[in-house]
């Protein structure tokens, strides 16, 4: 990739906190990357505003204007290319999409739980805290990994864990999940731009 910077779309489909804060973990250069693009799932959504306000182009794309999960897949993945874009970022996504063989291993997830455990459809946002806190683990985090065509299943990059304290809800084991889900972006990211680095 030389001298220029890897570039990263973002997928969202809501409030865009996890796009806020890539993109200022990008602005430190860490990781050395910009985000170029912002897609989102759902109209009127607040990571809409926040793209606006970092300057990011972004782009509405509805499952429902679409006959199919094949052309809703595809609509993002030719977005991706115009724009030249390295890497994927789904960032609070909430819609499966079908990866194309010239983004496999570019297309990257994080999930608010330790997988494989709590993974799979219908495990998202409370969902995953309220399985953890029923199943009374001693201990969550999140995981960064790359995308297949499956809910939070391919092969896992990078993880960070935190307790589950006494007396934990899922607010308060969601926030203190989502404090390591701004470090393990950043940091999975940075470990594969490492490694695409020539020598």
């Amino acid at each position: 990739m030389g001298d220029t910077k890897p570039r990263l779309a973002a997928f969202i489909s809501g409030s865009g906190r996890s796009l806020q804060n890539l993109a200022e973990a990008c602005a430190r250069g860490e990781p050395r990357a910009e985000i170029v693009l912002v897609v989102s799932s759902r109209p009127g959504v607040f990571g809409l505003t926040r793209a606006k306000n970092l300057g990011i182009p972004s782009q509405v794309l509805r499952k429902k204007d679409f006959p199919d999960l094949r052309s809703y897949s595809e609509a993002h993945f030719d977005l991706c290319r115009k724009q030249g874009v390295d890497y994927v970022c789904l960032l609070g996504f909430l819609q499966l999409l079908q990866i194309p063989e010239d983004f496999r291993d570019r297309v990257l997830n994080i999930h608010p739980a330790l997988l494989p455990a709590y993974g799979g459809k219908g495990m998202y946002g409370h969902h995953v805290h309220e399985a953890v806190l029923a199943a009374r683990e001693s201990e969550s985090g999140c995981t960064v990994h790359f995308c297949d065509d499956q809910y939070d299943h391919g092969r896992i990059i990078h993880q960070r864990r935190c307790p589950v304290l006494p007396g934990d809800n899922p607010d308060s084991l969601a926030a203190r999940v989502f404090e390591e889900e701004k470090l393990a972006f950043p940091e999975a990211l940075s470990k594969l731009l490492e490694k695409d680095q020539p020598g």
